[in-house]
């Protein structure tokens, strides 16, 4: 053998034994045939006609035209890749065209494909940014920036806020956090920020697994997240179908719930809350009514199992809530806890915790004083007082409780506490604290109360009162809808008996209703949401408080099942009221 054939047979031998030692699909690409797909519908859409003729002229400034193109395999966060042009053409073959190479190198099959078209800019200092950002609630300034002219170091708004780039306290970028970014997606990281930028907005379009196009909100509080048509009892009942079942994956087998996560870098919440974990029992009973199912009885028993763990007895036959944690007894935690397991008993028809709620409603009265009407908020766990007042909601939460123990027991002793309390809080005008658990209450007492016109008349102003702002205020505030839908029962119960309702503003109430509802979607984790996360499977379809870092904590979640459940169960009402034709 000639030396030339021998050198040859090495490097082939040692390329054969480089493949066996390499992963699987070395001195290949990756198959892009899931991508391209998806990116050939995207195509259509940023390319279409109608589309164009919303841009102005080099919407992107000086580059022209820009395109980004998101990829997520539903596991990690999302990689962007941006394309430039003279056209939307060259931009959308630029973008299409690194993505699809960076896919054929690392071999990702992206599950949900985004993308964005910018379609208005502005050249600003990077002062203009900092005050701007400053001045907005945090998570809330929703524009992309460019940190040079031609797009080449360039992040989209959802990037930006989903990986803590801006910095809403000192304001503008933080250019750490920034820098951290860039390293972990391969890209050129900055050594200082540019004396300006360019900020930028986007028509964006999704694509997912099942390759269905949803075209994206271009406004502002919605902004990014998919258009609904008409929020429907049926739409409704998927989202408490899918925030329920996140709860559900998050029981322990002790009982107890994952408390939460803070979605931007996966960390999960400490601090656990045994308040909140009674109030989210609620909301998986809520979900049974809709779909009774023998596992999800066994999960329900298993989280009441654990909260009975942490009742106390103060040995005089009164029971309390205890968290041990911070070795005190909450008013609210004994109420909460006699509303999940009421609400159990009603649920499957029988009387398993009554005597339960009898030693829970009796720790109760014993924060109460019935000749005001007030009660004590915190006890130490030695039954001492420890805090008179702490929060307003303890309150209504207690007699919504005492309420439910008249409705399940008949004991009149029950119903004259909570009259004693909804005393106080008329005489005390407790509409103005907005409170849900406050509507909850008067729903609940006016159904056995029925002689006293000033019950019916607080009860309908602790909305009426309130419109305009809830109306107006532009987070989620899960808990807006749950006081307006236990208001709408009352005033449905009111007009079906005959009563003459003056003076309240049906049209303003039903739009409102809508509004919040529609307003609580942009607290939902759709996928072009939770693409920009850590780990958006963890968090994906249930629902987040953005202006707190996108925090996902299970009493969030159980608000917002517990606004629409009831916008569900009373949806075929509303629209018979008008509501439809009352949206804004």
């Amino acid at each position: 053998m000639d030396q030339r054939s021998f050198v040859r047979r090495i490097v082939l031998f040692s390329a054969v034994l480089l493949c066996m030692l390499l992963p699987a699909g070395c001195g290949r690409k990756a198959d892009t045939g899931q991508y391209r797909e998806k990116a050939d519908l995207l195509k259509e859409e940023v390319l279409a006609e109608e589309v164009r003729w919303e841009l102005v002229d080099s919407p992107a400034g000086e580059t022209g035209y820009a395109v980004f193109v998101s990829v997520c395999d539903t596991s990690s966060r999302a990689r962007v890749y941006t394309g430039t042009g003279k056209t939307p053409e060259q931009a959308w073959e630029n973008a299409d065209r690194k993505t699809e190479a960076a896919l054929a190198k690392s071999g990702m099959q992206p599950e949900w494909v985004k993308a964005d078209l910018v379609y208005i800019s502005e050249k600003i200092s990077m002062e203009e940014l900092s005050a701007a950002v400053k001045n907005s609630r945090t998570e809330f300034f929703r524009y992309g920036v460019s940190f040079d002219d031609a797009f080449r170091t360039a992040l989209l708004e959802a990037e930006l806020n989903g990986a803590k780039i801006y910095d809403y306290e000192e304001g503008g970028i933080d250019l750490n956090y920034l820098n951290t970014y860039l390293k972990k997606a391969g890209r050129k990281q900055l050594r200082k920020l540019p004396e300006d930028c360019t900020v930028f907005r986007c028509f964006g379009w999704f694509c997912g697994g099942e390759n269905e196009i949803f075209p994206l909100s271009s406004g502002e509080l919605d902004y990014g997240r998919r258009k609904v048509g008409l929020l429907d009892a049926d739409y409704a009942a998927g989202l408490i179908r899918s925030a329920s079942d996140y709860l559900i994956r998050q029981v322990r087998e002790d009982g107890s719930f994952v408390y939460g996560y803070y979605p931007r870098f996966d960390n999960e919440i400490e601090n656990y809350n045994i308040v909140r974990h009674a109030s989210t029992i609620w909301s998986l009973l809520c979900r049974y009514r809709m779909d009774p199912d023998e596992e999800l009885a066994e999960v329900i028993e298993r989280t009441i199992g654990y909260l009975l763990t942490q009742v106390v007895s103060d040995g005089e036959g009164r029971d309390y809530l205890y968290e041990e944690k911070d070795d005190e007894i909450k008013l609210g935690g004994c109420g909460v806890a006699v509303i999940a397991l009421t609400e159990y008993m009603d649920v499957f028809q029988n009387d398993k915790y009554l005597e339960e709620c009898r030693r829970l409603g009796r720790g109760i009265l014993s924060m109460l004083d019935q000749e005001t009407g007030e009660y004590v908020h915190v006890l130490n766990g030695d039954f001492t007082l420890r805090e008179a007042f702490r929060t307003v909601y303890y309150d209504g939460e207690a007699t919504f409780a005492l309420c439910r123990l008249y409705g399940l027991t008949g004991e009149r002793e029950w119903l004259d506490a909570a009259c004693s309390a909804v005393d106080h809080f008329i005489e005390a005008d407790y509409t103005g604290y907005r409170d849900h658990w406050v509507a909850y209450t008067m729903n609940e007492i006016t159904r056995y109360v029925t002689d006293r016109p000033d019950y019916f008349a607080f009860a309908l102003q602790n909305a009426q009162r309130n419109l305009q702002e809830i109306y107006e205020r532009d987070t989620t505030y899960h808990t807006y809808l749950e006081l307006l839908m236990a208001t709408f029962e009352i005033y449905d119960r009111l007009v079906a008996g005959g009563a003459s309702v003056e003076g309240f503003d049906l049209e303003m109430f039903l739009r409102t209703i809508y509004e919040r509802a529609d307003r609580m979607l942009n607290g939902y984790f759709y996928p072009e949401t939770a693409m920009y996360m850590e780990n958006p499977q963890r968090i994906l379809n249930t629902f987040m408080v953005r202006h707190d870092g996108y925090r996902v904590r299970i009493d969030d979640v159980q608000h917002n099942i517990g606004g629409f459940y009831l916008y569900w169960k009373n949806y075929d009402r509303l629209a018979q009221y008008g509501m439809l034709d009352c949206r804004g």
